[in-house]
């Protein structure tokens, strides 16, 4: 039997299709969707990028944060007052007193015991004292502001925590100051 040429051409598409079809089937099928596959691995692996990226600046932040309370603790825990260190802080308090030519009229110090839950939590971190100075002082006001401020200066942790001022007499310039203290003690 003899294959005439058009036979041979519709052979030769049947062949050349059939080996597109096997083609697309058996290669490009599967390869086109590994691809996708891939592509979709890869955008999962980007959102994961970019949340370590998310959690690393998150962490630096936080590092960044953490050091710079640990200083601040640091800081506090240097102005803490340590033992015999107490009785400096009352002395000179007495002698800026004199220097500013300010009148102590009284001072009372008063240790304040801390409660049970305060105690246990405290027990953890570092233990403190407070302990109250109550003071009266006559003063003129420029000498009690460089007060304050030399109080402010001071290298011990504590707080003011109640000030009341008031004019001693209509003609003097003298004030009659009620301040409150807290000063804080390490044990």
């Amino acid at each position: 039997m003899v294959i005439k040429k058009r036979e041979k051409i519709l052979i030769f598409f049947v062949i050349l299709a059939a080996a597109i079809w096997a083609f697309d089937q058996f290669y490009y099928t599967p390869q086109n969707t590994k691809i996708a596959s891939l592509k979709e691995e890869i955008k999962v692996a980007d959102l994961k990028l970019k949340e370590s990226v998310l959690f690393t600046q998150g962490a630096e932040t936080v590092e960044a944060e953490v050091a710079r309370l640990e200083k601040e603790l640091q800081r506090l825990s240097d102005k803490m007052l340590r033992g015999e260190e107490f009785r400096a802080f009352l002395k000179h308090l007495g002698s800026e007193s004199d220097r500013l030519q300010m009148k102590m009229i009284s001072m009372t110090t008063k240790e304040e015991k801390p409660s049970l839950s305060e105690g246990k939590k405290s027990a953890a971190a570092f233990q403190y004292r407070r302990v109250a100075i109550q003071m009266v002082l006559h003063s003129r006001l420029d000498g009690f502001q460089t007060y304050l401020k030399g109080i402010e200066d001071l290298p011990f942790l504590m707080a003011v925590d109640h000030l009341q001022v008031e004019r001693t007499g209509e003609g003097t310039s003298l004030l009659r100051v009620t301040m409150g203290l807290s000063v804080f003690v390490v044990l």
